[in-house]
């Protein structure tokens, strides 16, 4: 077998792949029907590309026109994974009219291949498409793709960090962070473009055999990917949940500095001195924490505290986010239980549901930050 049956076989395969994902994601039940539909989405646009590979010559004689499209259509691949990115992040994500700026870019290559390419006669089509490396529409479209990738990455990573810093600050249940998954398949498939990028320049270079030996080894990676993608979002249904994006930060939420007198700061002072007085007794009387999905909103309620000045007491005057606060109390509890001899017949994993955790490995890292040890450790050292 040659190299380009190879790449061919491959690409079949992935194209397969995708498309049996992008199936089951429309068709699936769920709740979060927007970010599957925009993935499944994803996957067909990454179809379109990919099925250039084993075209055959006579296919793409016949309908250059179409072709030339097809190359226009990767314009479309990043912004729907952006927006997938989004609505996984935030279960009250819409798309609304405004996001079709993101076709921008799209409908402007089509304009300029409208005006130097569309309407061309066939003989100088056909020359266009033997000579596309050497053509400044085909430049200009690599360098639009490659821009793309840059600006995407970068939007992402700020959806993520967002994220993150939201949930750490309402929420306590790690099950429910979607935050290393989704980190992980961004990183995965922004390497796999950034690297993309760098085989594409080598095809404006004289280097065919590394150019083709490159599109042989990107076409095994994007496979790769695609089948850890699709093992990894049947085993954990958890990663499709998402967060109110109309949460604020607390350092967006907070007074500024000109806006209090001295004497209404110490008023303040005291009020927050009693209120978190009254937070940690009620953390240590009535445990809220015992509850896996507990979250400040929930505590909110319980305790009477508006949720935005709870968020402010927590995150700001206590300098703990509220998953960190939380937890404290969980590993706390925990530790207790492993110094009583009259529980010691209970295993580290029958302790950790009990305090309100619903993970093993969540359990160790948060316990490991406060003690040190881990929960085995502790308890023999006990």
């Amino acid at each position: 077998m040659d190299i380009d049956s190879f790449l061919s076989v491959m690409g079949r395969m992935s194209v397969f792949v995708s498309l049996l994902l992008a199936f089951f994601l429309f068709t699936v039940k769920t709740q979060n029907k927007l970010a599957n539909r925009l993935f499944a989405s994803y996957l067909l646009f990454f179809v379109v590309d990919d099925i250039g590979i084993f075209m055959s010559e006579a296919f793409i004689k016949d309908y250059l026109n179409l072709e030339f499209f097809r190359w226009t259509t990767c314009a479309l691949v990043l912004p729907i994974f952006y927006l997938y990115i989004i609505s996984v992040c935030f279960a009250d994500f819409r798309l609304r009219t405004k996001h079709l700026l993101h076709a921008i870019p799209f409908v402007f290559i089509n304009a300029v291949f409208i005006s130097s390419i569309y309407f061309l006669n066939d003989v100088d089509k056909m020359q266009f498409y033997e000579q596309r490396s050497q053509m400044p529409e085909f430049y200009f479209l690599q360098l639009m793709l490659a821009l793309q990738i840059v600006l995407y990455s970068i939007g992402v990573f700020l959806v993520l960090k967002k994220y993150k810093e939201i949930y750490r600050e309402n929420y306590t249940n790690p099950k429910t962070s979607i935050f290393k998954w989704l980190f992980q398949i961004s990183t995965v498939f922004f390497s796999l473009y950034y690297l993309s990028i760098a085989k594409n320049i080598l095809r404006f270079t004289d280097f065919e055999v590394l150019w083709i030996w490159a599109n042989v080894i990107m076409q095994f990676l994007a496979l790769v990917a695609t089948c850890w993608f699709v093992l990894k979002a049947l085993n954990d249904p958890e990663l499709f949940r998402g967060i109110n994006s109309k949460l604020q930060l607390t350092r967006d939420i907070l007074p500024k500095e000109n806006e209090s007198a001295v004497e209404t700061k110490e008023l303040q002072n005291d009020l927050i001195t009693a209120q978190i007085s009254t937070l940690k007794k009620y953390m240590a009387e009535k445990e809220p924490f015992l509850d896996p999905s507990l979250t400040i909103q929930e505590l909110s309620n319980q305790i009477d505290i508006p949720v935005r000045d709870l968020s402010i007491l927590i995150n700001h005057h206590m300098e703990q986010h509220f998953f960190d606060f939380v937890n404290e109390y969980r590993i706390q509890k925990a530790m207790g239980i492993l110094k009583n001899p009259l529980k010691k017949d209970l295993t580290v994993l029958e302790i950790l549901y009990e305090v309100g955790f619903n993970s093993k490995s969540s359990f160790n890292t948060s316990f490991k930050k406060y003690t040190n040890l881990t929960p085995t450790a502790y308890r023999n050292a006990s």
